[in-house]
């Protein structure tokens, strides 16, 4: 399986914010949920400007084992994300991906009551 799909909305995370490994199979409609979101991530390919540490785990958990962990910390202080002990700070920093619409698709308006 290509995971193309999961590393193109990866590259799509603005610095300094981070999304989850569920929020991605989400908008991704991936099989195998946030795990497959898990293996992607742990078969990024360097050197492809593929930002794999602003992906967390619910709560905004680092989930990731040392050494990994260590530096993942590192890069997202160094981006002013919080980290305390082996958690980002998901509510400030959290980063909601969306898929583009059709283009040229409007948008829906609400009904009227």
């Amino acid at each position: 399986m290509s995971w193309e799909t999961v590393y193109r909305m990866v590259k799509k995370i603005p610095r300094g914010r981070i999304t989850t490994y569920g929020e991605l199979a989400r908008v991704l409609h991936l099989p195998g949920g946030a795990r497959a979101v898990g293996y992607a991530m742990a078969a990024c390919p360097s050197g492809r400007g593929i930002p794999w540490h602003r992906v967390v785990g619910a709560g905004g958990r680092l989930l990731i084992a040392e050494p990994h962990a260590a530096l993942q910390r590192r890069l997202l202080e160094a981006e002013g994300v919080t980290v305390e002990g082996r958690k980002a700070d998901i509510l400030r920093f959290g980063w909601p991906p969306r898929k583009k619409s059709a283009a040229g698709a409007k948008p829906r308006r609400a009904r009227a009551r």
